[in-house]
């Protein structure tokens, strides 16, 4: 079998030389399926490769980011990394990042693997990990991935076969919240399904998952307090979830702070959030955010470089775990300080000599939050596809709060196969439509803003793709 390894191996980097001399493709997924068609087992082996600990991320937003914190904050401490830093988070980007890494003599110290929630369990069946990071669950691609239900039954699928697995787990999510249940087989709590709605159609038929029962090894990460700079003027109007409790009574919040994120509770029965291991609470401004951590009375404070309050969660959780592998606040702050966002993730190039922010949107929380943060006076790309990887159902726009660009002072331009569909979402948002432009082409749309001054492009998973090749 090691043979039928090394050869896979082999093949795999021959593959990628072939596509660079080529130009063909960004190579991100095409070696790793070379290596599996080779070696089914290939990421089995591959594991052997790492000499500490492996390191798997997932959730509905803030994979990339927060494995790509993780990997520089243990990368900043002088440890050698394997990460799928192009965000290929299938078994073949996995598979492809560590064809394209691993020599036969080498060792590394950490995996750091971001795992699309549908193929997390599929990983575990290769690859022993150490740690679980869980950022959040939003509604995401219905066709891809169903209601909420099915996708947290992914990721408990994937926990219950790992019973020495390490969670670090968002407490301000109701769903992720309670993963740390998972870890006891054949519990009440992994059988019940979920239920969430938004506050204009809400049910009371369905359940939260399960009540959550706290097994160590779990870790909570969340905010006690939020806080946004009176310069920070956006204010999202999209609306929140609602989750009922395993009794049957919708959960109440006493703090809300964006989607289903904040402090729940049962007023029924007296389930509410768990209490953090990591409490923080964070100072949103324009452009970062302070966040401080007050662990048993000793306080921490971070300046993150990355917009948004998505982003302070994303941090925050990066944050915990340095502390859980005994890095101390200035080898942690020196990474965050080092940290240069990954493509597609509000991320900045200079394109025909003028800035442009580039990032991703996919769903209806993600995107909301997003939209909170463009600067309304630059021009503006929205580029939407509806490939399978960006989801053939693009009801999700009306769900996102594109109300937040109605202010935009200059161009907004509609691209990608679904930018009639674009341009007509943002009429009902209430934009002028002297300032819409159609333009399907990508290309063509990102150079006639890009031309024109500052500009945020706003992309499909499939587009950004496209932009970065």
């Amino acid at each position: 079998m090691k043979f039928r390894f090394y050869i896979a191996l082999i093949f795999a980097k021959l593959a990628h030389f072939g596509i660079k001399i080529l130009g063909k493709s960004s190579g991100t997924s095409f070696s790793g399926m070379i290596a599996l068609k080779i070696c089914p087992k290939f990421l089995k082996h591959c594991s052997k490769y790492i000499k500490k600990d492996i390191v798997t991320v997932t959730g509905t937003n803030g994979k990339s980011t927060t494995s790509g914190i993780i990997a520089h904050i243990l990368e900043t401490a002088h440890q050698k990394v394997i990460h799928n830093l192009e965000g290929a988070n299938m078994l073949t980007g996995i598979a492809n990042v560590f064809a394209l890494t691993i020599h036969p003599f080498a060792k590394y110290d950490y995996g750091v693997l971001e795992s699309d929630e549908a193929y997390l369990t599929k990983l575990y069946d290769y690859v022993n990990a150490d740690w679980l990071v869980v950022t959040n669950l939003f509604r995401d691609q219905l066709d891809r991935y169903g209601e909420l239900n099915s996708t947290a039954g992914f990721i408990k699928d994937a926990i219950s076969k790992n019973p020495n697995l390490k969670l670090i787990l968002n407490a301000d999510d109701p769903i992720v919240a309670t993963f740390a249940a998972a870890k006891q087989p054949g519990s009440q709590a992994a059988k019940l399904d979920n239920g969430e709605t938004s506050q204009a159609q809400q049910s009371d038929t369905d359940l939260l998952p399960y009540r959550p029962i706290t097994l160590s090894p779990s870790i909570y990460y969340g905010f006690e307090n939020v806080e946004y700079d009176t310069s920070y003027q956006h204010k999202s109007n999209a609306p929140s979830e609602v989750f009922n409790c395993s009794c049957g009574q919708p959960l109440e919040y006493s703090k809300q702070f964006f989607a289903q994120e904040g402090h729940y509770f049962c007023p029924n029965c007296g389930y509410k959030r768990p209490d953090c291991d990591y409490p923080a609470s964070v100072k949103v401004f324009n452009d970062y955010s302070i966040i401080t951590l007050d662990i048993k009375g000793v306080k921490f404070e971070f300046r993150v470089n990355l917009t948004g309050l998505y982003n302070a969660y994303n941090a925050l959780a990066g944050i915990a775990f340095g502390f859980e592998n005994g890095l101390n606040q200035e080898e942690i702050q020196k990474a965050l300080d080092s940290y240069k966002s990954i493509f597609g993730r509000t991320e900045t190039r200079i394109i025909n000599g003028n800035p442009v922010l580039i990032q991703l949107i996919k769903n209806p929380t993600g995107a909301s939050e997003v939209l909170k943060t463009v600067d309304l006076n630059s021009n503006i790309v929205i580029a939407i596809n509806d490939n399978y990887a960006d989801g053939r159902d693009i009801s999700w726009l009306w769900d996102s709060d594109f109300e937040q660009l109605k202010n935009a002072q200059k161009l907004v331009i509609t691209s990608g196969t679904r930018a009639n569909d674009m341009a007509t979402r943002l009429k009902y948002a209430g934009i002028s439509q002297e300032k819409i432009l159609v333009e399907p082409n990508i290309k063509r749309a990102i150079d006639i803003a890009s031309k024109n001054g500052k500009t945020t492009i706003l992309p499909s998973y499939t587009v950004l793709l496209g932009i970065k090749e």
